[in-house]
C-alpha cells in the first residue's frame, strides 16, 4: 500500500510539472508578441550579432532580427505542427489500428503497410517525404503524420486485440448488438489509455523532429521563424554570439521535457494494471 502511495504521488508530480512546464510556454507564446515591439522578420544589419541587452532580452541574430520575437513565434509554428501531427495520427492511427483488429480481412493488408512504414527509422522517413514533398508547414505536417501514425495504428491494434477477448465483448456480439455500437460503446473507451499516452508522446517527437527538419533545411524554410532553423542558423557563430542557438535550443529542451513528463505520469496513472493493483 505504501508503494502504490509513492507510485500515484510521483505520478501527480511527473503530471502537474508537464501541465506547468506546458503553461508557461503557451502563456509565454501569447504574450510575447504584445511585450515585444519587434517584427520577427525585420532585418537590421546595423544591430546584428547584439547581446541579450535591456532592448535585445534574447539579442539579435546575424542580419539583426530580434532573437526573443522570433523564438516567440518559432514556438507557434512548432506548437501547432505538433497539435496537428498528434491529432491526425491519432485519428488515422486508431481507425486502422481498430480496423485491423476487429476485421480480419483487412488486417494482414493494413498491418503490412503499417509493418512496411514502420521498417525506416522515423526521423530518417521524414526527412525522405519531407525532401519529395516540398518544405511548408503542410508538407511537414504530411511527412510526419505518415511518418508517426503506424506506431499508433500498431499501439491500437494490440489493446483493441485484448478488448475483444473480454466476456462483455462477446455477450454483446452474442446479443446481436452492431459493430459500430461495440466499438462506440465498449472499444474506444477501453482503449483510450494507451492512445493517450501515445498521442503525448507523439506530439513530443513531432516537435522534436520539425526542428531537426527545419535544422537540416527541409522543413520550415527562411525567414519564417522555426526553433530548428534558428539553431541551424547560429551554428555558424556558437563562438562569437551563442545566444543565437542557446535560446531555441533551450525552448526545443523544455517543451520537449514538459511533454515527457506529462507522458509518463498518464501512463503510470492509466496503467490498467496498476489499477487494478491498487
Amino acid at each position: 500500500m505504501h508503494t502504490l502511495l509513492k507510485i500515484r504521488e510521483k505520478t501527480n508530480a511527473y503530471i502537474l510539472t508537464g501541465i506547468a512546464l506546458l503553461t508557461i510556454v503557451f502563456m509565454f507564446s501569447t504574450i510575447g508578441p504584445l511585450v515585444s515591439a519587434f517584427d520577427p522578420l525585420l532585418t537590421a544589419p546595423a544591430m546584428r550579432l547584439t547581446a541579450p541587452g535591456s532592448v535585445h532580452w534574447m539579442g539579435t541574430d546575424d542580419v539583426g532580427r530580434d532573437v526573443f520575437i522570433r523564438v516567440i513565434y518559432g514556438i507557434k509554428i512548432s506548437l501547432i505542427i505538433g497539435v496537428v501531427v498528434a491529432l491526425i495520427s491519432g485519428i488515422t492511427g486508431t481507425i486502422a489500428g481498430v480496423s485491423a483488429a476487429y476485421y480480419p480481412i483487412t488486417s494482414k493488408v493494413i498491418m503490412r503497410i503499417v509493418d512496411g512504414i514502420m521498417a525506416f527509422p522515423t526521423i530518417i522517413l521524414a526527412i525522405v517525404l519531407a525532401g519529395i514533398l516540398g518544405a511548408g508547414m503542410r508538407n511537414i505536417i504530411i511527412a510526419l503524420s505518415i511518418s508517426y501514425f503506424p506506431m499508433i495504428a500498431r499501439v491500437v491494434r494490440n489493446a483493441t486485440a485484448e478488448v475483444l477477448a473480454t466476456e462483455y465483448v462477446e455477450s454483446a456480439e452474442v446479443l446481436g448488438k452492431s459493430n459500430t455500437y461495440i466499438i462506440f460503446r465498449y472499444i474506444l473507451p477501453n482503449i483510450a489509455s494507451p492512445l493517450i499516452v501515445q498521442i503525448t508522446y507523439t506530439f513530443a517527437m513531432a516537435i522534436l523532429n520539425e526542428s531537426i527538419l527545419s535544422f537540416l533545411g527541409v522543413g520550415i524554410q527562411i525567414p519564417t521563424p522555426s526553433l530548428g532553423g534558428m539553431v541551424s542558423d547560429g551554428r555558424n557563430y556558437i563562438s562569437t554570439a551563442p545566444w543565437i542557438i542557446t535560446f531555441p535550443g533551450l525552448v526545443i529542451s523544455w517543451i520537449v521535457l514538459s511533454l515527457d513528463l506529462l507522458g509518463d505520469g498518464l501512463r503510470e496513472m492509466l496503467d490498467p494494471r496498476r489499477r487494478r493493483a491498487s
